[in-house]
């Protein structure tokens, strides 16, 4: 029997809507606890999490090797490679060690060497076919076969880290970026490459969390990373894992934390370079049947009840964070693994929507352990969920019924920015929808806000500027230009990211150039672009040069994120006036007051918003000369609010599509 409520005090509970649901709030917890101890015989599950430490390739403590694998079904395992002129011989044949389908193969030192290729021959009845290893540390694709195989990566000397990370910031600026896109040539970037070129100009920009996208391998670079191969091995096509060590260590250097996209939601259907059909079963790793199709993402879907799936993936966590360092992970596909039809199509317009027998049971399960695994082992790393559904407890501790993420994406805000300059004309937009887009999540979570992210950008989508300016983004960027086009692009990008950022409860997300206005979409090297970069790189000299209105943006955006001083999350935004007709949004954060006039043609003279007693100053705004404005407030005037009817007012010019922040002195 499920107990209607969590032994401690649960914040879900406030929600009245969810009183009917409580008891199975209650069992997602006992599950979740059932499992932990059915795992772990109440242990730790970081010390139960060790696979990484015990499959795969290792050296021994003597020098010797050891190689173990889980491969149920095969009926033999050996390896093949460099030091065996890729043929199947005796002394690479591992043995069958237990009836759970794990193997094992013992080596003296000198039969392998550091650098060499290797791939697994599996022979299963009625079949057999070479892999590479699940648990390979480092893949490596021939630049003309294209075809991947593993190294042994045992490097003579260990790297030495140099500075420990940063601790988590109360409001968290998170800068996503693709390292292979990161340059401004059309060609794949490297992790040194990002180290040298990228933290600095990240670190500049006042961001102080990488999202760095892409890490696992996987064989088609155009999936953005999202279809894995190699769920332990980082991606070879930027360099070798102690670089991309050396990557996360300057970062932590300059004071930068690093979390990583991570891909548990799904895995890509190739055999040969993944671990599909791994041991010549299609259920080794995923469901059997359909259940274990991902027919929209043509992919292939774990099946987390599985013990040892949950330890392949639990261990694939602490794998990233104890020899990687980095500092939590970016979950995708959360939505994905929540419900059994994927959420696709579905409005979750009920609550009921989150508690039928759609929902996976066991993926909330593997949620939430791999939340209590990732918190329990490194409390100031940070898990951020993907989740458009809206699914209640997804942020609220696993001890209380939830799923224990530290952040939601808040993937309604780009929806609405995207509604609002496509389909809705300037002078119906509406500021309590817009307000209310703003600020709206489950009480219980803190969300992760922004007005696009990679998605949008994506070949066949647009960026938010590109969608506003299109075609004139080619002609008419540089200083001086009279297109109207681009005065409104310019104007709304910025009161976008700052209403967004000032209204902002929890954290801020911006991807890789898009804080200048970098224009047109992305488009990965395929088939039907004649395999070019032209489009998977960002073009930083926009960004630097000061003839062009690309620079504006960017500075705009430096000098936007250096508001979240210390006093940022002291207090919640809080609406002062939403005005549909006036057009007028204002919000009041701690010290600060936000004000945007959104008419695009009317500004306002002496326009009073309600603040507190005192004297105000102008600390920011859109419309500043440097920020491609027109100068028409004045930065050096003070604001002594003015009495009537009881209440303070602070009155100024509010010109059309101008934001503004003032600051009590």
């Amino acid at each position: 029997m499920s107990s209607p409520l969590p032994p401690t005090r649960s914040r879900l509970a406030d929600d009245g809507w969810l009183s009917p649901h409580l008891p199975a709030i209650g069992g997602r917890r006992d599950r979740t606890l059932a499992a932990a101890h059915r795992l772990t015989g109440g242990e730790s599950l970081w010390d139960w999490s060790q696979g990484h430490q015990w499959f795969g390739l290792h050296r021994d403590a003597d020098g010797s090797w050891i190689y173990r694998d889980w491969a149920p079904n095969a009926t033999s395992l050996a390896l093949i490679g460099d030091f065996s002129g890729w043929m199947e011989h005796d002394q690479f044949r591992a043995r069958r060690v237990n009836e759970n389908g794990e193997w094992e193969l013992r080596l003296p030192a000198d039969a392998l060497a550091h650098g060499q290729h290797y791939r697994v021959k599996m022979e299963w009845s009625g079949g057999s076919d070479e892999r590479l290893p699940a648990w390979g540390r480092f893949m490596d694709q021939d630049a003309q076969t294209l075809k991947f195989t593993a190294r042994v990566w045992s490097p003579p000397v260990a790297y030495e880290w140099q500075h420990a990370a940063p601790p988590p910031p109360p409001f968290v600026r998170i800068y996503e970026a693709h390292p292979g896109m990161s340059l401004e040539e059309a060609r794949v970037g490297t992790w040194r490459e990002f180290r040298d070129q990228m933290l600095p100009r990240i670190a500049a920009a006042g961001y102080d969390t990488i999202q760095l996208m892409a890490v696992m391998e996987h064989p088609y670079y155009g999936s953005f990373g999202y279809h894995t191969g190699s769920f332990f091995a980082p991606s070879s096509r930027f360099g070798t894992p102690e670089e991309l060590k050396s990557l996360v260590d300057a970062a932590h250097g300059l004071g930068l934390r690093v979390i990583m996209d991570l891909v548990h939601s799904h895995a890509v259907k190739n055999e040969i370079e993944g671990i599909s059909r791994y041991d010549g079963s299609l259920w080794q790793f995923f469901h059997e049947g359909p259940r274990g199709e991902h027919s929209a993402w043509d992919s292939r879907c774990f099946d987390y009840a599985k013990q040892p799936v949950l330890h392949f993936l639990l261990s694939n966590l602490r794998y990233w964070l104890e020899e990687f360092h980095f500092d939590g992970f970016r979950f995708d596909g959360v939505t994905s693994m929540l419900y059994r039809d994927h959420g696709l199509g579905k409005p979750f317009s009920s609550y009921d929507d989150y508690f039928s027998g759609n929902v996976d049971d066991e993926a909330v399960t593997y949620l939430a352990l791999a939340n209590r695994l990732i918190h329990e082992a490194a409390p100031g790393a940070i898990t951020v969920a993907e989740d458009v559904s809206g699914f209640p407890g997804l942020g609220a501790p696993v001890e209380e019924g939830g799923l224990g993420f530290d952040y939601r994406l808040a993937m309604g805000l780009p929806d609405c920015w995207f509604k609002l300059v496509k389909d809705i004309r300037d002078e119906d937009w509406s500021m309590a929808w817009l307000w209310h887009e703003l600020t709206n999540h489950r009480a219980e979570e803190r969300a992760i806000s922004y007005v696009e992210s990679h998605d949008q950008a994506m070949v066949g989508g647009k960026s938010f500027i590109f969608e506003m300016i299109d075609a004139d983004m080619y002609t008419s960027m540089h200083n001086g230009s009279h297109s109207m086009l681009v005065e409104r692009g310019m104007a709304l990008h910025k009161l976008a990211r700052l209403a967004t950022f000032g209204a902002a409860d929890d954290g801020y997300l911006n991807f890789m150039g898009n804080e200048f206005g970098h224009p047109e979409w992305i488009d990965f090297p395929r088939e039907g672009n004649a395999w070019s970069c032209a489009k998977a790189r960002r073009q930083w000299s926009l960004r630097d040069d000061a003839s062009l209105r690309f620079k504006a943006l960017g500075d705009f955006d430096a000098a936007m994120v250096a508001l979240a001083g210390r006093d940022w999350t002291a207090e919640r935004p809080s609406l002062i006036k939403a005005d549909d007709g006036d057009k007028i949004l204002a919000f009041r954060r701690g010290r600060r007051v936000f004000v945007f006039n959104f008419q695009h043609g009317r500004s306002y003279t002496g326009y009073g918003i309600a603040v507190p007693s005192g004297t105000w100053r102008l600390a920011l705004s859109t419309d500043e000369p440097r920020f491609g404005g027109w100068d028409r407030v004045s930065a050096e005037e003070l604001y002594p609010a003015e009495e009537s009817g009881g209440q303070s007012w602070l009155k100024t010019y509010l010109p059309a599509r101008t934001g503004l922040v003032f600051e009590a002195v």
